[in-house]
Formats: C-alpha cells, sequence, structure tokens
C-alpha cells in the first residue's frame, strides 16, 4: 500500500479514510493481499476472499497486486539506505537488512542512524519497524514480531510468538497446539525431539534466534575496490555544482589508485537525493586511467546522453563515486625532451575516441573483433564492445610478407550455396560455378585447406570435412569456396561460397 500510494498518489487525493486493498487471485478465488489501515480497523484480513471482504465492508475499493512492482520499490528503497552502510541485503517481501557495523561513526551512534532511516521513510509515506541483533535473522524477528527495539535482545526473543520461527502454517498450528506458543518456550525444549517431529528446519530456526548459529547473508552489490563520498550539511540542488564535487571525489580516488599503482577502468557515481531517490552515473574507459579531465569529459557526456535529464529535486546530501574496477596502470615513458612517446599518445587517442563514443551511444554500440581459440573460421573471432578490456587470447592468424591474405576479412553467415560446374579433378576447385544466378569461370585457385568439423561436439553423426580453396575469376575477382565433405563422407558433397577477398 505504501508503493502503490508513492507511485501513483493522484489516486489518493480527496479520498479520506476510504479502506483500501490490493487483491491477487489464488486458485479460482479472488483474494485479499494488502490492507490499509482503514481496511485493518474495519476488521478485514489478508487472505480473506474479495467478495466475503464487500460483503462485510462495501465501500472497500481494490487494485490488483503487482509483486514485481513491489520488489522494484523494496529495491529502491536499499538504494536510499545504501547511504548508512554498503552491506544491504533484501528478505522479500518487505524486509531490509542493513549490517551497520563500523558504519554508525557518521550518526553518532546506532540510535541515531536508525531515527535517520525512519526519518527519511516516513517523508517518503513509508511505514517502518526496525530492530537491532546479533545476527539478521534476530532484528529481523524482533522488527517484526516485537514491534519496537528491546534493550533485553535475548529475553525479547523468548517472549516472540513461534510463528518468529518462520516454519510454515501446519508446524506452527503444531506447536501452538502442543502448548509451545512463544519462542522461548520452543528453546526450553530438546533439539533433538523437536528436529524428529517438526523437522530439521525446525531446530535450524531456534539455532538461529538462539545466535548459536546464523544463514548467509548476500549483500546486493559486491565491495568496490576505492569508494570515496562527501556528505553535505544542506542538500545541493545545482548538477553543476555535484559535478564539480564529482571532479574533487575524482581527484581523491586518483591520488588512492596511484599509490596502489592502479587507474580505473569503470567508474560509477551515485547521488543521494534528500528524498531517498538514488541517481547513477556510469562511465567506462577502454584502459585504466586516472586522468580526471578526461573522466569529467566522459560523465559530462554520459548526462547529455540520459533520456531524462538529473533532477535534483530537493538537493543532494550525499554525492558517492566508486571505482567499481580496477586494473594496473605502471607509469608512461617520457622523451628526454619532454612528451610522451608518439605511439603511446596515438594509442591514448584512440582509446580516448573508444570512450566518447562508448558513453555517448552506448557500450555495446562500439565493438572490437577479438580472435578465439577455434578452428571452424565463422568462429574464430568474436565482436565485444570496445570498451571491454582485451583478455588473454590467440594472436590473429599472420600471412607471410608479399603474399596474399590466407583468409577474407568479410565472411557471410551463413555460407551462401553455389552450383559447382565442372571440376579439374575430384579432389580439386570447381573449374566453373555459379552463384546469385551468375556464372563465374576460374582462371586461378589455390588449395585446399582442410579443415575437420568438431567431431567431439557431434555424437549421433559424422561431421563433415572441408576443403576451402582460394579462387579467382576471369574478371580479377576473389572468393573463398570450400567443398562441405568428402567423397569418402558423401556421395554428393556441396560446395559454398564463405568470404569474398578484397
Amino acid at each position: 500500500m505504501d508503493r502503490l500510494r508513492a507511485d501513483r498518489p493522484h489516486l489518493f487525493v480527496g479520498r479520506g479514510e476510504q479502506p483500501l486493498a490490493l487483491t491477487e487471485r489464488v486458485g479460482g478465488a479472488i483474494r485479499l493481499a494488502a490492507l490499509d489501515r482503514s481496511a485493518l480497523l474495519a476488521g478485514l484480513v489478508p487472505g480473506l476472499t474479495l467478495a466475503d471482504a464487500r460483503a462485510r465492508v462495501p465501500e472497500l475499493e481494490v487494485f490488483e497486486a503487482d509483486p514485481h512492482a513491489d520488489h522494484a520499490w523494496l529495491e529502491r528503497l536499499a538504494d536510499g539506505c545504501a547511504r548508512y552502510t554498503p552491506t544491504v541485503s533484501l528478505a522479500p517481501p518487505d524486509t531490509l537488512l542493513l549490517d551497520i557495523a563500523g558504519c554508525t561513526h557518521a550518526f553518532e551512534g546506532e540510535r541515531f542512524l536508525a531515527a535517520d532511516v525512519e526519518g527519511r521513510l516516513a517523508r517518503r509515506g513509508v511505514i517502518a519497524r526496525h530492530a537491532f541483533g546479533d545476527t539478521p535473522e534476530v532484528a529481523h524477528a524482533l522488527a517484526r514480531y516485537a514491534g519496537a527495539p528491546a534493550p533485553d535482545e535475548k529475553g525479547a526473543v523468548r517472549r516472540l510468538p513461534v510463528a518468529a520461527l518462520g516454519l510454515d502454517a501446519d508446524d506452527t498450528a503444531a506447536l501452538v497446539a502442543a502448548g509451545l506458543k512463544t519462542v522461548g518456550d520452543v528453546m526450553a525444549r530438546p533439539l533433538s525431539g523437536l528436529a524428529a517431529r517438526f523437522g530439521e528446519e525446525a531446530a535450524t530456526a531456534v539455532r538461529r534466534l538462539s545466535g548459536d548459529t546464523r544463514a548467509p547473508v548476500a549483500a546486493r552489490r559486491v565491495a568496490i575496490p576505492v569508494v570515496v563520498e562527501r556528505r553535505f550539511a544542506e542538500p545541493i540542488a545545482r548538477t553543476e555544482f555535484a559535478l564539480a564535487v564529482i571532479a574533487e571525489l575524482a581527484g581523491e580516488a586518483a591520488d588512492m589508485l596511484e599509490q596502489r599503482r592502479e587507474g580505473g577502468r569503470r567508474w560509477e557515481a551515485r547521488l543521494f537525493r534528500a528524498d531517498g531517490q538514488v541517481q547513477r552515473l556510469r562511465v567506462e574507459t577502454a584502459r585504466p586511467t586516472r586522468d580526471v579531465a578526461a573522466l569529467m569529459r566522459l560523465f559530462a557526456e554520459r548526462i547529455d546522453a540520459l533520456a531524462d535529464p538529473l533532477d535534483p529535486g530537493f538537493g543532494y546530501d550525499l554525492i558517492r563515486l566508486g571505482v567499481v574496477l580496477a586494473e594496473r596502470l605502471e607509469g608512461s615513458q617520457l622523451k628526454l625532451e619532454g612528451g610522451h612517446v608518439r605511439a603511446k599518445d596515438r594509442e591514448g587517442e584512440v582509446g580516448a575516441l573508444v570512450d566518447r563514443l562508448s558513453t555517448r551511444l552506448g557500450r555495446g554500440r562500439v565493438r572490437r573483433f577479438a580472435p578465439r581459440e577455434s578452428h571452424i573460421p565463422e568462429q574464430a573471432e568474436l565482436m565485444l564492445p570496445a570498451a571491454q578490456a582485451p583478455s588473454p587470447a590467440p594472436d590473429w592468424l599472420a600471412t607471410e610478407p608479399g603474399e596474399p591474405p590466407l583468409r577474407p576479412i568479410y565472411l557471410f553467415d551463413p555460407p551462401q550455396p553455389i552450383d559447382s560446374i565442372a571440376a579439374e579433378t575430384p579432389d580439386g576447385p570447381p573449374a566453373r560455378f555459379r552463384w546469385r544466378r551468375a556464372v563465374h569461370d576460374v582462371a586461378r585457385a589455390e588449395g585446399p585447406e582442410r579443415i575437420a568439423g568438431e567431431w567431439w561436439r557431434r555424437h549421433d553423426a559424422p561431421v563433415p570435412t572441408r576443403d576451402y580453396f582460394r579462387v579467382e575469376d576471369r574478371r580479377g575477382r576473389r572468393y573463398w569456396i570450400f567443398r562441405h565433405g568428402l567423397y569418402a563422407e558423401t556421395e554428393r558433397p556441396r560446395w559454398y561460397v564463405h568470404g569474398l577477398f578484397a
């Protein structure tokens, strides 16, 4: 309901205290999934059928539940909570877990941090309850079932209802029927008997709430190698000033990278608005860099390429710059008279052009060829984003000096069939072939280059061999053709043209 009110506020103008509910289809019935405060006070509960709910509260207004939008809303709230700690995890559908160990110094203690979290959520119309715990399971259970922070954590856990164990409805009902109404009652019983009757999951849940064990927590984001930030007592509302702050942070990050002899290849600026909205700017470079001026040009290109321009709203109160990907960067060699080596200059200019085009047009729009370990011609190269760092790969197939290229640059995908009209020898190239309704007389030919199929990938049938020939017709046009299959493998091998030489 909080998400619906925040995303579609126009639906609630002038409605007053009219009961509202979200519905979902369960089996063949439509049931209530979530209710606002007015609907709860009217006696409605989640799980009730819509027909029964309307019979009790005729003025009830309903909207269809959207779990995907709820999860996206929880993700947006988690992004806002990244201002407090880098370790934020989700426990859908309605819980955020924040590991604040070592992160409370900026707020003068965990109580003030929690008050700031609840205050920001309240300004966005989100009703929240928080709790502290030595483990995520304890904090989760106390926040959901205790409703207020407890000075005595262990005593508060023991007073929680058995539903805090997180078991299914049948096991929870069985525990209550057995007289175990609180977590403390369950903890007083031997875990062996509990596991024998209700399964190992029940015993594990008790161990987690008692602190004997804990479940692994998967953080939403991987730790960033270098992070610098600037907090403001008063929010800043000008994008130009925000860019100036990013430039200062880039200088600080560059100094840190220089000490580590590294350069950044992926930089991400996160601008936290006072209303909790988080805006991201990410740029990527083809090579590691610590050049602040070049980075700011890329950030300016990124802002110009945004479909929606940056909107400071009520202002930014936190700007954070992170180097998401850092790589080794040694100092460049200088000439005696000063300046960089010309080859390095050219290489840097090309890299700067690739960076600007990739930032302006999109990472996947500017690409480069990369060799790949495969003897199959159409699989021997890849098209990769130009900004992506080249991975260790084999060198391109080199041609001897003075010799024509072994393979053409342009390949057809898939190869185009041709008709072989005549052949000099059974295993030789055709003397004449028809392609695209035109007959070509072969004047010169060279080959074959025999390429076996990937027999290890096919077990049901043999893979035909390819015999490639470089041929030239009487008009001087050159083709790369191949016979698919030997006469020992098939009765009628087929011919294809695979590429054209320049």
